[in-house]
């Protein structure tokens, strides 16, 4: 039998690419910066103004956000229904997951780089804090269901647990997630174990 633990934010997690130092300097230039549009709710990530092109072969989406700071290695994350558009197959994984993913052409105003890794769907998750988990007794990559109320009331199951005392409490799904269930700004879902 489920065991309820209490409702969190629902946000829905659009397309979106993080770059490496290195990548953003070939696509904006040296030294580049990226500018702030605004925090995202998790600590320290921002939306940049920037956006980029992806494209795959002769398929591309314009004006994908970038998500800063600027991480160690490239990552792209795309719904189901963008990979279908860009007839690519990414695996849906852990964000930082890259093994055994594909790689994608991105282009920014100053150049254009082909990534040989990188494209995920990124795996439906909860943003928990240290004392939220203890509390509720889960660990890191626990998984959780999620009920999310509504016109188009859904369960998600699977959802993997990712643990930072400076999360702040939500679940992440995608674009074909969110809208499929109705998600919008102030939904809360109700989670399960």
């Amino acid at each position: 039998m489920k065991e309820f633990l209490g409702e969190v934010l629902a946000e829905v997690s659009a397309r979106h690419v993080h770059l490496s130092k290195k990548d953003l300097n070939e696509l904006f230039g040296q030294n580049y910066e990226l500018k702030e549009k605004n925090r995202l709710s998790q600590p320290g990530l921002f939306a940049a103004q920037e956006t980029v092109i992806i494209r795959n072969k002769d398929k591309e989406i314009k004006n994908v956000r970038i998500v800063g700071p600027c991480r160690k290695e490239t990552q792209i994350e795309i719904s189901r229904t963008d990979a279908y558009y860009l007839d690519i197959n990414p695996p849906v994984k852990k964000s930082g997951n890259l093994e055994n993913t594909p790689g994608i052409t991105i282009i920014g105003p100053k150049g254009e780089i082909q990534t040989e890794k990188g494209v995920i769907i990124s795996q439906r998750h909860i943003h928990l804090t240290e004392e939220k988990a203890k509390e509720w007794d889960l660990k890191e990559n626990d998984t959780v269901s999620a009920e999310i109320p509504g016109e188009r009331e859904t369960e998600y199951r699977k959802i993997v647990v990712r643990i930072d005392p400076e999360f702040d409490l939500a679940i992440h799904l995608d674009t074909d997630e969110g809208n499929a269930a109705g998600v919008t700004k102030n939904t809360k879902a109700k989670i399960y174990k």
